[in-house]
């Protein structure tokens, strides 16, 4: 394991573009949130009746114990970004033939696997770590009298975890495969952002229920809108209610479907060409 992680550092460390998407991923969260806070505050400040009335359908979003969730929502938008990361890594193997000089020296064709699975895990790790402490952040930013609860709702650390692991096995999957970069990365945008919200709103009106096995929405439903949004409109709450309880069943789904991704990419690479 040890050797692999050596392995891939080498592949990366003098690779600049990848490191220029790392940086722009480490700004997009604390960036994003940023934008969302400065609206909240707008809205919310001054002594009118409707910031009056906004504060008290949003409460405060971004203290503690809430900013563990409204901060995992917000950032869980630009998944495509660690994606490019993921897709960049697997078709650079591929481009410059590194895959099969991995084999020449020795590699088994299960270890070139590993070594993009250890790559996934951690940028998903980093990716987690930066939503950690920009989450922290805001929370001492938003009430710093309210530190206390700081500990509450964090478990939207791993749930975080979960889904964009889950989500970038599906941009490492279609990188495995097409092997060209912009292809991979465009057939993961138009299908994410364009053809998945089409399916789940065709399937919601016809009232089919399996909006909830689609690729992205397996793991979307881990992370549900930020706890607010229940105080907006008559049956606002009990919906809310019905998608926070079927989180643990989604985190087993997106857990189950990324077992698969990787089963299938460990099961083709066994009889696959190396090109």
């Amino acid at each position: 394991m040890l050797s692999l992680l050596k392995i891939e550092w080498l592949k990366i460390k003098n690779y600049p573009a990848f490191w220029w998407m790392l940086v722009i991923v480490l700004l997009t969260y604390p960036g994003i949130n940023i934008g969302f806070f400065y609206i909240y505050e707008d809205i919310t400040t001054g002594k009118d009746i409707a910031n009056q009335l906004a504060r008290t359908f949003l409460g405060n979003p971004y203290a503690f114990p809430e900013t563990w969730h409204t901060v995992a929502y917000f950032s869980s938008h630009f998944i495509f970004l660690p994606a490019i990361l993921v897709i960049m890594l697997v078709t650079n193997e591929y481009n410059f033939k590194t895959n099969r000089q991995n084999i020449i020296d020795g590699w088994s064709r299960s270890e070139f696997i590993s070594s993009k699975l250890i790559d996934v895990l951690i940028i998903s790790f980093i990716a987690t770590f930066v939503y950690f402490f920009v989450a922290l952040g805001f929370g001492f930013k938003a009430d710093p009298n309210n530190w206390s609860r700081c500990f509450e709702q964090l478990y939207y650390v791993p749930l975080f975890y979960v889904q964009i692991f889950s989500q970038l096995s599906i941009a490492f999957l279609l990188g495995y495969f097409v092997r060209k970069a912009f292809i991979a990365l465009g057939i993961f945008i138009f299908y994410n952002l364009i053809v998945e919200n089409i399916l789940v709103g065709y399937l919601t009106l016809k009232k089919i229920p399996i909006t909830g096995f689609l690729p992205f929405e397996v793991s979307d439903r881990i992370l549900v809108l930020p706890a607010f949004i229940s105080n907006l409109g008559v049956d606002a709450k009990s919906k809310y209610q019905a998608s926070l309880e079927i989180v643990p069943q989604q985190v087993l789904y997106s857990l189950i479907f990324t077992a698969i991704i990787w089963g299938i990419c460990y099961k083709v690479h066994q009889k696959r060409d190396i090109k």
